[in-house]
Order: C-alpha cells, then structure tokens, then sequence
C-alpha cells in the first residue's frame, strides 16, 4: 500500500509571506531598501571607527553575496549573516571590536521582523484549515533572516500556532533542496518523509527536491509564478483558497 500522506510543509518566502512586500512600508518611512541598508549597517559600523570608502564596503558585500549565492545553490548551504560579514571583513582588510560586529549581525537580523513583509491573502484560513487534519511544518532557506527571527515573524503575523516542526537553513547547516532539510522536518513530525507534501514557489527547489526523496510537491504560484510552464509539480496553486482541496485530492490518492 501507498504511504498515506500525514503531514505539509511550506516554503516560507512567497508561500507564507509576500518576500518584498516590505519594501513599499519601508519607502513610506523614508527608509532605505532592505538591500541598501544591509551595506550602509556595515559602513557606518566601519566609518565610525575608521574612515572607509563607502564603496568599497559596497564592493565588499556584493563579492560577498555572490560567494553566498553560488555555495547557496551549488552546495547546499547557507551562510549565517555573520559568516557573510567575516568574509566582506577579510576582504576589505578590516575588523570590528565583537560588540559592534554583534550588533551588526543583530540589526541584520531584525530587519525583515521589525518591519515585516505581508502575509500572503487566504494564508491564514488555510493553514487552520490544513492543521486540524495534518501536522505542518516550515522548511524554507534563512537567506538573510535566520529562523529563530523567522519564527518571531510568523508569531507576529499569528500563524506560528498551526506549525509543530521548523526546518530553518540556518539550523539544520544544509538549504533546499537538501534531504536533511526534509528529513529534519520529518523527524519533528514524527512522519517518513514519503509522508509528507512540500508546497512552494521555485520548482528547483521545492518541487524537484522533494520528489527525489518520494514526496508529493505543490507548486505555489500567488505571488511568484516564473516557474509554471516549467514544472512537473502534482499540482499547481494559484490561491490559499484552494490549497485545502489540492492537499486533499493528491492524499487521496496515495491511499
């Protein structure tokens, strides 16, 4: 007999949160994009100690992102913020006295809770629909925001209470589609990984990873649809509204 499906995780950016609909709030307040103000922490960090080209620290953090990219998606791996500032450090030739780095890393970190990007409509319905007949976890990549601030994300938009498992980048040392990004989930859950269904965006990473591994995967399309005409997804979801149903058809199915 077919495993019968127990358990759904979600991608987190643009599957439960809208990545950049914090940009518009942080343009109404006068604020820099969250890219800009990444760099300008660093050089104001820098400058107050000793003075430094602005655009050399730009420089600096743009070598950086490229490094985090290609190890990202080459390797598997995600950088820690502060992993990605040691290496623009030592390639700028600098340092910072460890209670201004770690601030840095902090300010890093509280950008994108401070000012949160939008929930994604209907998000909330379904996921209180979805936990009362199956367990859920999150398995999303901490590209700049590491999990234990992601979870304050999901707390402060109230949909942390329908989550029994976390699989951050950042914690479990591995990104998507690695197995171990799965298989932590899994664990958490107490379920096979067979078990459960992945939903999300990039069809890399969450539809081809988890159907190496046996899972059933959802391609999400509300707010990044780039990958539609190119996907071998189970199915497709345009809106939240009709997830509980796609979930539903697809375990059936597999009874």
């Amino acid at each position: 007999m077919k495993s019968t499906i127990a358990a759904i995780t979600f991608d987190l950016w643009d599957t439960i949160v809208d990545d950049d609909s914090d940009e518009p709030k942080r343009a109404a307040q006068g604020l820099l994009t969250k890219r800009a103000q990444r760099r300008r922490l660093l050089y104001n960090a820098l400058n107050a100690i000793e003075p430094i080209d602005e655009i050399a620290v730009d420089l600096a953090y743009n070598t950086a992102d490229a490094a985090y990219n290609l190890v990202w998606h080459d390797q598997h791996v995600t950088w820690t913020i502060a992993d990605r500032l040691h290496v623009i450090l030592r390639g700028l030739g600098r340092s910072l006295p460890e209670e201004v780095f770690d601030q840095v890393v902090v300010d890093h970190a509280a950008m994108e809770v401070d000012i949160e990007p939008d929930l994604i409509e209907g998000c909330a319905e379904a996921l209180a629909e979805l936990s009362s007949r199956y367990k859920l976890a999150i398995v999303s990549d901490a590209i700049v925001t590491p999990g234990r601030r992601l979870r304050d994300l999901l707390e402060k938009h109230s949909v942390k209470r329908y989550f029994s498992g976390f699989a951050f980048s950042d914690e479990v040392g591995h990104s998507k589609p690695h197995r171990a990004m799965f298989a932590s989930a899994a664990e958490q859950l107490g379920v096979e990984i067979e078990q459960m269904i992945h939903i999300g965006d990039r069809d890399h990473n969450d539809i081809q990873g988890p159907h190496a591994l046996g899972m059933k995967a959802v391609l999400f399309t509300a707010t990044r649809d780039l990958d539609k005409d190119n996907t071998k997804a189970d199915a497709i979801c345009q809106q939240y509204r009709d997830l509980p149903g796609i979930i539903d058809q697809i375990a059936k199915a597999r009874i």
